[in-house]
């Protein structure tokens, strides 16, 4: 099945390049891979793709993201060297591109080739609740970073199903009569923000209020 994830790379207009990466979203692992001298991962650095990630984020046309490809391919590469997007905001991304079902994880990467790694919480609640038929995936959930330390997450695993966990009692919830499904994507919510505190970063979006 893949750990996918989505790769915001800032560009000098303060846009982003999105990308795409199969495998990228294991253990959030991308952080320590992307850097300056491998742009899209790898263990080794490479000409050619400092080169397309130079080209790309200059690129403004169509015309001109063929021209920074010119037919290459770098298979063997964790993020695809062609973008899904170009001259996006991050907003943009998250609210339009992001699937908090499907990706695994969200990494913004800026200029100085500072990786934020978060980790994506989906807040639909149909596989908790039989009361609840569907939920948007795209648009519709949480980003989380968490703490590294020697170049490892803290806690990732513990986060993810402490998530699991905080969804299926918000279920459970719903199916007593306790809340409705606005009020448990609230619940939610609060218990994200409890428990992510000041020293990590929370980042909600919502596609509308659901009743």
């Amino acid at each position: 099945m893949g750990h996918r994830a989505l790769i915001a790379y800032e560009r000098p207009d303060s846009t982003y390049n999105l990308h795409y990466t199969h495998w990228g979203g294991m253990h959030l692992r991308l952080k320590q891979e992307i850097s300056r001298e491998t742009p899209f991962g790898g263990e080794q650095p490479t000409e050619p793709s400092q080169s397309i990630y130079t080209q790309l984020l200059d690129a403004m046309t169509e015309s001109a993201i063929r021209d920074a490809l010119d037919g290459r391919e770098s298979p063997s590469l964790p993020v695809d060297i062609d973008p899904w997007a170009t001259r996006l905001t991050l907003d943009e991304i998250i609210c339009e591109h992001l699937d908090f079902l499907h990706h695994e994880a969200f990494y913004v990467v800026d200029c100085n080739f500072e990786v934020t790694a978060y980790r994506t919480h989906w807040f639909g609640l149909q596989y908790d609740c039989a009361a609840v038929s569907e939920a948007p995936t795209v648009g519709n959930g949480a980003l989380r970073t968490v703490r590294w330390y020697d170049g490892k997450p803290v806690g990732d695993g513990f986060a993810q199903g402490e998530f699991r966990a905080l969804k299926a009692v918000a279920g459970d919830l719903i199916e007593r009569g306790t809340f409705t499904h606005g009020e448990a994507i609230e619940y939610i919510e609060q218990k994200l923000d409890e428990w992510v505190g000041d020293e990590q970063e929370l980042i909600v979006r919502r596609p509308h209020v659901v009743e």
